[in-house]
Formats: structure tokens, C-alpha cells, sequence
């Protein structure tokens, strides 16, 4: 247990270090979990000065771009020094951003899946419930997914995994290099019955902090994260 604080701890630290030097100003705060094969990372309090002029006259979409390309060299660091760190070798990498908070979101997931049946298995309060409510939601966005499950990390951090949520004008979109586009409308959609949704609290018996959502068009997949208010 000590130990995995410790891990948690220095790859807060090195995470941080990377956004400061990236971004101008690092996160207030960075929080590590981990549950095999998965590690969050959750950031609280990040916004540069150029960024606070650009939210204040709602250029939200030019802040998301610049960040998508300052991840584009963040990403292998994180990667790499997780895996000396840890000893964990992400095979995917997902992230959102909610500015609306100034937080956001990386989820790494290893290759391994040891861990995965047991944790599919797992229960926690409306497990089923909010597996459901996801899969509603996903089918009045796009399409209900082929597969959805879901792993309370711990007492703040819910992630939902769905396989199998593309439709066809999608990947045809894909496939014309409309990637980001098509992911930054799809997030708004998302987020926005994330946000004005009236089931998912009761269900979980919790108040939802922030939730976040984000894709690998290439494997056909998203993850969901929800960061819950540990005090309820």
C-alpha cells in the first residue's frame, strides 16, 4: 500500500512537472488511480493566462485544439515514464477536458487483462442501473454499444468502458481525416446529457462532480469517467 502511494504520488508530481512546462501553469492539484489495467489521472485548477483570455470570449473550441496538439507530445512522456515508474505499459490513452470546472482527465490502460473479468464482475451501488442509463444514452447519441461495463476505481472515480459504438457515417467521417471534428461534436452531445441528466445521481447515490468521455475511433471504443463526491 505504501508503495502504491508512492507511485501515485510521483506520477502526480511528474505529471504536473510535464503540464507546467507545456502550458505555462501547471494544475493545482493532480490525483493518481489505480486499478490494473487502468491508471486516471484526475487535474484540478489548470488554465493558463492565454487560455483564461480565450474562455472569457467563449473561444472554448481554440483552446481544445491547442491542447489536442500540446497531448500529441505529452502522451509518450506520460507513457514512458509510467511505465519505469510503475511498470505499466499503457497500450491506450484517452483524455477530456472540463473548462467549465478548470479539470481534467487522462485515462491509461494497459495491455493487460488479467485484471478485467474480476472487475467486470464487480458490483457497486446502481451498477446495473447506470450500465443501462450509459447504454440509453449512447443509442440517443448514436447507437446503443455492443458491450458496456463499468469499475468503481475507488471512492471518487467511476469509469465505463463501451465497445462497439461507431455507425457507419462515422467511420466514413473517420476515414475523410474528420476525426476531431466529429469526436468534438460527439463529446458535446454527450456531455450534455451527462450534465442535464436526472437519473444518474439517485442511481449512484452520489453527487457527480465532473464526467468526462473520450474515444479511440481506431478500436472502436470510449471511456467514460465520472469523479464522484466521496463525501456522499
Amino acid at each position: 500500500m505504501e508503495q502504491e502511494k508512492t507511485v501515485q504520488s510521483e506520477l502526480a508530481s511528474h505529471v504536473g512537472r510535464l503540464l507546467r512546462e507545456s502550458f505555462g501553469k501547471g494544475p493545482q492539484s493532480v490525483f493518481v488511480s489505480i486499478r490494473r489495467p487502468f491508471v486516471v489521472f484526475y487535474l484540478r485548477g489548470l488554465l493558463s493566462p492565454t487560455e483564461k483570455i480565450l474562455l472569457e470570449q467563449d473561444q472554448v473550441v481554440s483552446i481544445q485544439h491547442t491542447r489536442d496538439l500540446l497531448m500529441k507530445t505529452l502522451i509518450p512522456e506520460i507513457k514512458a515514464y509510467t511505465s519505469l515508474i510503475a511498470g505499466i505499459q499503457f497500450q491506450e490513452f484517452y483524455y477530456d477536458w472540463g473548462l467549465h470546472n478548470l479539470t481534467g482527465v487522462f485515462v491509461g490502460v494497459e495491455s493487460s487483462e488479467d485484471n478485467l473479468e474480476a472487475i467486470k464482475q464487480e458490483m457497486y451501488t446502481g451498477k446495473e442501473a447506470l450500465e443501462q442509463e450509459i447504454i440509453d444514452i449512447s443509442h440517443l447519441v448514436q447507437k446503443a454499444p455492443e458491450e458496456t461495463y463499468s469499475c468503481m476505481l475507488n471512492d471518487r472515480t467511476l469509469l465505463v468502458i463501451r465497445n462497439g459504438i461507431l455507425i457507419s457515417i462515422e467511420k466514413e467521417l473517420i476515414r475523410l481525416g474528420f476525426e476531431g471534428n466529429l469526436k468534438l461534436a460527439k463529446r458535446n452531445l454527450e456531455k450534455s446529457h451527462f450534465h442535464n441528466n436526472n437519473h444518474l445521481e439517485p442511481i449512484l447515490d452520489t453527487k457527480i462532480i465532473d464526467a468526462f468521455v473520450d474515444w479511440d475511433v481506431h478500436l472502436n471504443k470510449s471511456v467514460i469517467v465520472f469523479v464522484l463526491d466521496p463525501i456522499r
